[in-house]
């Protein structure tokens, strides 16, 4: 565990065992009771953003969003290894991780939901492990399937008990930002197996694994990938498609809370 080398800080707070990171069109949780705010001071550096404490549908859950709370942070800056320590000190065993993205596969559309089964990480220079200094002998992760199939599971146990169309696997590539890619790069990484893109899938779902938590993402389609589409990628498009994903983000996030 890697507490052996980490300094300890004790919160007195009741431990959650869920918790949902949001990302963009998703910086609140409505319908969450909130009970307090909390900013946590990691060996890391600050989150993004208070951790929020609440009641969601009679069950106990943390909400964090990656971008702060005005969505103000680029994907290369988020500071993802104080959000994830922050949630693992706090007793957080599970986390669903929102994400906006771009379709590369023709099926996934603008406002689909995908729950990815398999990453490509592009990403560069980003703090992408706890496993660095004052090491008593050097850790790998198995890393070969990403996200945590038990929670994959229920993620799309929940879309099928309210009918809710979700593509049940994806391959997500994750890329630096927080430029748009090429048109030429997304045909390579069309070449290479990624079926949506995406800037914050890492080193996020890495720092879990090397946590030991159960870590699962929800995509949402908010436009088709560089090359894809008909016209430019404009905001007022991203945004118009994220309004009515997230609609249904919020309805699968709801159903499996309940369930879980």
């Amino acid at each position: 565990m890697l507490r052996a080398f980490m300094p300890h800080m004790v919160y007195e707070e009741t431990f959650m065992s869920i918790a949902i990171i949001g990302g963009s069109g998703l910086t609140k949780l409505e319908g969450l009771e909130i009970t307090h705010r909390q900013m946590l001071h990691t060996p890391y550096g600050n989150t993004s953003s208070p951790i929020i404490h609440g009641k969601y549908y009679g069950k106990s859950v943390i909400f964090l969003a990656r971008h702060g709370a005005q969505h103000t942070i680029p994907p290369h800056k988020i500071n993802y290894r104080a959000n994830i320590w922050s949630l693992k000190e706090l007793g957080v065993k599970d986390v669903i991780a929102i994400a906006a993205v771009g379709g590369i596969h023709p099926d996934m559309q603008s406002k689909d939901l995908v729950i990815p089964h398999q990453l490509i990480d592009y990403t560069w220079s980003r703090e992408h492990t706890f496993f660095t200094d004052d090491l008593s002998h050097v850790t790998h992760i198995d890393f070969t399937h990403p996200y945590c199939e038990n929670l994959r599971a229920q993620l799309l146990s929940a879309a099928k008990t309210i009918a809710l169309k979700v593509h049940p696997q994806g391959v997500y590539g994750a890329t630096q930002g927080p430029r748009l890619e090429t048109a030429a790069e997304i045909n390579r990484m069309e070449k290479e197996g990624c079926d949506l893109v995406g800037m914050t899938g890492m080193p996020e779902a890495a720092l879990a694994r090397e946590l030991e938590m159960c870590y699962a993402a929800c995509a949402v389609v908010v436009n088709p990938a560089a090359g894809r589409g008909s016209a430019e990628i404009t905001m007022s498009e991203i945004e118009a498609n994220l309004i009515d994903g997230i609609l249904s983000v919020r309805q699968l996030l709801v159903e499996l809370i309940r369930e879980y």
